[in-house]
């Protein structure tokens, strides 16, 4: 399966948005700027994207889909690119994948999903969650707890 591999093994990590604000507005040629940076600027394919964290994590995507509590044969199709992900399901891989808040913001960015906001309730209990490194079903049972609705369920 083919990468989206940044141009040099440090550049690995992407540079935090104000950090990488600071750095295009103090630059001296823009234009440079923006050919230099632009594997950070263009984000791989979503199915990409979470196949590559698969990887540098040592995980299978079987499991990443079992602790995402998503149905095997629509996960698996995330995977390989032929479904594109609801918001829903973003949020589910994400616990999935066990990724921390910043990182599930950037995987909602990549799918074109809007990010999490913390003064919406129910986004802050799943900020929440995934600060605190708790499964899908810790966070169901907050969920449930709080009489808002149980991640996955939403109609599309």
């Amino acid at each position: 399966m083919p990468t989206h591999q940044p141009k040099s093994d440090q550049d690995n990590k992407t540079t935090p948005t104000g950090d990488f604000k600071d750095k295009l507005f103090k630059s001296d040629n823009p234009e440079e700027f923006i050919q230099d940076h632009a594997w950070e600027m263009d984000p791989p394919p979503f199915h990409i994207y979470i196949s590559n964290i698969c990887a540098a994590n040592r995980q299978v995507p079987e499991q990443v889909i079992k602790r995402a509590g998503i149905e095997r044969t629509y996960g698996h199709q995330l995977f390989n690119g032929t479904r594109k992900p609801s918001r829903e399901k973003v949020l589910q891989l994400a616990f999935g994948l066990q990724l921390n808040v910043d990182k599930t913001q950037r995987l909602l960015l990549i799918a074109q999903a809007s990010a999490l906001y913390p003064k919406i309730k129910r986004d802050a209990a799943i900020l929440y969650c995934l600060e605190h490194k708790k499964d899908i079903l810790e966070l169901q049972s907050m969920l449930q707890s709080l009489g808002l609705t149980l991640l996955g369920s939403r109609k599309k």
